[in-house]
């Protein structure tokens, strides 16, 4: 059995070894060990193989929390301690500026911690009705799978949401046509009030009496608000109870309440966004008298804390869905005064379309994984008009860095300082945060 020596970590959480020239990016292998491998990909460049032995283990390595660790595809680093882990992602970060960008930030930010365990108040559950398992299955798909993981626990969810991957499994069972309900996705709130729990159950047949009051005993037994997705997004309706509350979370710091329905995008991590919002009105420092742009808005997540510091804002996001609760939410905080929201496809912004929304001195970008090098160019685009800062949060350090680029050595911005948030733990994914100033 060929062995390695690990250099690295890449971007999905591998560790990178070389071996007579050839790349090998090793699943479960951590930086610093030596391991045995097998090969089940080959190219004439790289190798992607599984650890089979690990011959000198890393003073880093960890027992796994979960014992679904290694077979659930949810988490691919439960075996590295968890500073460990966003020591690796910085780093993931600081390549992809230099290798896609051929940039390094002026100041790394110190990593923005939070929860390890029990952070993950947003989750999509897929289900899978098996006669040969017994019955139905909950849970993540397994790694590098269709098939879903048998699991009846996990510690990235919220306890509650834990506790109740087997009663969903039975109450799957129980269904007139159990194999018609795919897919459970979970969104919890933080306000202290109850019905803060929602599952919205894809059910794709027309239920029976008897469905319905599986369902309702269920609500009612473990405390969570069940909506129903027969169809598409616009399908999403509430079920049982027909008196909960809306959803919402709050920034005390800022002393807001965003509500959002089930299906919205809020971050998985609130503990985590609470410190990023925090950092990022740090950097982007709004005061009474600016005039600030938050582009893809969404509900409102960057807008409200910025207007909360006496700024105009106009927040700008493609969604008129997500525009309309962004508006709400600024009437429901008292900064309607203060706000201003607007429809339109950041992906094809243009110097003109942004020109239209009016000067602004600072700007926020808080784009989706594609990044937003549209925007940027167009931005560029408005000569002397163009803001003096931006601050740019991303779920890619590969599109991050690439717009990065452009920001720099096309339109003359300092990359002035860098910096994670580890909002997903045991996993690979990276949210970061970046200042760019002219």
């Amino acid at each position: 059995m060929p062995f390695a020596i690990i250099e690295s970590l890449d971007h999905e959480g591998r560790g990178i070894a070389h071996v007579e020239g050839k790349a090998i990016f090793i699943e479960g292998a951590l930086p610093g060990e030596t391991a045995e491998y097998s090969s089940y990909r080959k190219k004439p460049s790289y190798e992607k193989a599984h650890a089979t032995a690990i011959l000198k283990p890393s003073s880093q390595r960890v027992v796994p929390r979960c014992r679904h660790f290694g077979v659930c595809g949810g988490c691919s680093m439960q075996h590295l301690e968890a500073a460990a882990q966003a020591a690796a992602k910085q780093r993931v970060l600081e390549d992809a500026f230099w290798h896609i960008g051929r940039l390094h930030p002026e100041v790394l930010y110190p990593i923005i911690y939070g929860p390890a365990w029990g952070y993950r108040y947003r989750a999509r559950l897929s289900a899978r009705y098996v006669a040969k398992k017994g019955g139905a299955l909950v849970g993540f798909r397994e790694r590098s799978s269709s098939y879903v993981a048998d699991m009846d626990s996990c510690e990235v969810l919220p306890p509650k949401i834990s506790a109740l991957l087997r009663p969903l499994r039975s109450l799957i069972d129980g269904l007139a046509q159990p194999e018609r309900l795919p897919q459970i996705e979970v969104s919890i709130g933080d306000v202290a009030v109850p019905g803060q729990c929602v599952l919205v159950m894809r059910i794709l047949e027309v239920l029976t009496p008897g469905d319905e009051s599986l369902l309702r005993a269920f609500s009612d037994q473990h405390g969570v608000v069940i909506y129903l997705q027969p169809g598409g997004l616009d399908s999403v309706a509430l079920f049982h109870p027909l008196d909960a509350p809306p959803l919402a979370y709050t920034l005390p710091e800022f002393d807001l309440e965003i509500r959002f329905a089930p299906t919205d995008f809020t971050q998985v991590n609130q503990a985590v966004n609470r410190m990023l919002v925090r950092r990022a009105m740090a950097l982007l420092a709004p005061r009474p008298g600016e005039r600030i742009a938050d582009m893809f808005c969404g509900l409102g997540n960057f807008t409200l804390p910025i207007a909360r510091s006496g700024a105009q804002v106009i927040g700008v996001e493609g969604s008129r869905v997500l525009v309309e609760r962004a508006r709400s939410n600024a009437l429901l905080n008292g900064l309607d005064a203060l706000t201003e929201f607007r429809v339109a496809n950041l992906f094809e912004a243009t110097p003109e379309t942004i020109a239209s929304l009016g000067r602004c001195d600072k700007i926020l970008i808080d784009p989706p994984r594609e990044g937003a090098v549209e925007l940027i160019k167009a931005i560029g685009g408005l000569g002397e008009d163009a803001p003096a800062r931006i601050v740019y949060v991303s779920c890619s350090p590969a599109t991050l860095a690439r717009d990065a680029a452009v920001l720099v050595h096309e339109l003359g911005f300092h990359l002035r300082g860098a910096g994670i948030g580890n909002m997903f733990p045991h996993t690979s994914h990276v949210e970061s945060i970046a200042l760019f100033e002219r």
